[in-house]
């Protein structure tokens, strides 16, 4: 197990990481605008109110997976640049962050039978790869503030 896992998935950690990670969420969707960012908000908006919780339980169920993606890019950090902000070094690495994050879900959908669920999700993977990337600086201040 790496670090980043240890430390983001501990229990005397876990909570503040799943607070956090649900701000980070809050401030990406709020930030969204057009009309890709009308609809997002809308249904952000009623997803929440169907199961107000909806976001904190999914990212404390997957802060291990997401901790274990990173663990790489975090490994790196420390190799070329230690003591580089883990934002900035995200940063130059939005793209291959953000496609290891949404293997996750990914392979949950690939497990998924094929229905207006899987369809749906396969016609929004590039919206959802360019709103990851758009949350990358955001991870990384995540990590640096639990992890350091």
């Amino acid at each position: 197990m790496g670090k980043l896992v240890e430390r983001l998935a501990a229990p005397e950690n876990r909570r503040a990481v799943v607070q956090d990670g649900v701000r980070l969420v809050q401030a990406e969707v709020e930030k969204k605008g057009g009309l890709s960012g009308l609809a997002l908000k809308g249904a952000f908006a009623v997803v929440q109110k169907v199961k107000s919780d909806f976001v904190p339980h999914v990212l404390d169920k997957l802060i291990p997976a997401f901790a274990e993606k990173l663990e790489p890019f975090y490994e790196e950090r420390e190799r070329e640049a230690p003591g580089q902000p883990m934002e900035k070094f995200l940063s130059t690495r939005a793209p291959a962050v953000a496609n290891a994050l949404l293997t996750i879900t990914d392979g949950r959908i690939a497990k998924a039978e094929k229905g207006p669920v899987k369809a749906t999700y396969e016609k929004l993977r590039p919206a959802a790869q360019r709103n990851v990337e758009d949350a990358v600086p955001g991870i990384g201040r995540l990590v640096d503030k639990h992890v350091g």
